[in-house]
């Protein structure tokens, strides 16, 4: 039983060592592994290791051999790309949600899933400086409680926070708020609740990173007729700034060097009407808010709202407040 326990064990340690210290550029030699096993007490023979790898190999480490120098055993393939790790550690480092602390936590645990060569160049490469992170680490709970409540098709209440002129997080009311959580949305910058509001049952969004003492009711949730049936991600992308306001279908008239744009931010499927050698024209369903006339603004006179008479009135007096207050 004892030397059942000691192969065992044999077997754990080189798939350990492997997995942690290979990969195609930084193979190790029989050498490496014999005088790895015998630092942690275990004595072992050529012909045994390669038994091991095997065995390894059957439930699927991919322990492959280089005879170029430098020569060795390595891992050659893994769950996880380096691309797609280097992805998952931009992301983590450059939203806004996740505090320093827990971004370095989780970027740690990526990095475990490759070589430690690997994980040097991951991090050194998407260093962000002076980003401002949130300073909410319970996010992740606050995540894990609401999708409950989606799963379980429950009402939660929470106490929602705001920024006030002494740098304070303070509640918005005295009162906790109730509302149907629908999803959850990532923008690239921060993540927001969707939810119906349970007295006005309307949609409204919140920042989940200001979001306190939540818990989930027993109340079923109500008021979600209010979303219709079209994929939440294409409901997202009507959405500017999660801002409160009415979904109105808008025609706008585009300049052609903006179709990129367009189509990046709502679909391939938005339609291109009317188009000339300068413009085509186009309609989009979109949540009506200073965010979304702001986002047309910023594109100066390469965007026009068509219609309705009602949104492109908004935009103008928008647009004439804001020229009010340089006056």
């Amino acid at each position: 039983m004892a030397k059942l326990q000691g192969q065992k064990k044999k077997a754990l340690l080189i798939m350990k060592y492997l997995l942690e210290n290979t990969d195609e550029d930084h193979p190790v030699s029989m050498k490496d592994i014999l005088s790895m096993l015998e630092n942690n007490d275990v004595k072992a023979e050529r012909k045994s290791i390669y038994d091991d790898f095997e065995m390894l190999r059957l439930i699927g480490v991919d322990i492959e051999y280089r005879k170029e120098s430098p020569a060795g055993y390595f891992v050659a393939s893994r769950l996880f790309e380096t691309a797609e790790l280097k992805i998952l550690v931009d992301n983590i480092q450059s939203s806004r949600f996740i505090s320093e602390r827990k971004s370095n936590i989780l970027i740690g645990k990526i990095e475990s899933l490759t070589s430690k060569h690997i994980a040097k160049t991951i991090q050194s490469q998407v260093y962000v400086s002076d980003r401002v992170k949130s300073m909410n680490e319970s996010i992740f709970y606050n995540v894990d409680l609401i999708n409950n409540a989606i799963y379980q098709k429950k009402q939660i209440s929470f106490n929602y926070y705001a920024w006030n002129l002494k740098k304070e997080l303070v509640s918005k009311k005295n009162e906790k708020y109730i509302v149907s959580p629908v999803f959850l949305n990532c923008d690239g910058q921060n993540y927001y609740l969707v939810a119906c509001d349970s007295k006005e049952l309307n949609i409204k969004y919140y920042r989940v990173d200001k979001m306190k003492n939540i818990t989930i009711s027993e109340e079923d949730v109500k008021g979600l007729e209010k979303i219709n049936n079209e994929s939440y991600a294409k409901y997202s992308n009507r959405l500017f700034g999660m801002f409160s306001g009415d979904d109105i279908p808008v025609k706008l008239k585009v300049d052609n060097s903006l179709i990129g744009v367009m189509i990046d931010r709502f679909g391939a499927g938005i339609p291109v009407m009317g188009q000339d050698d300068k413009t085509f024209e186009t309609r989009i369903n979109v949540t009506v808010s200073g965010q979304f006339f702001g986002w047309v603004a910023g594109f100066g006179n390469k965007v026009k709202i068509i219609s309705p008479d009602s949104v492109k009135n908004q935009y103008i007096n928008h647009i004439k407040e804001i020229h009010d207050i340089y006056k």
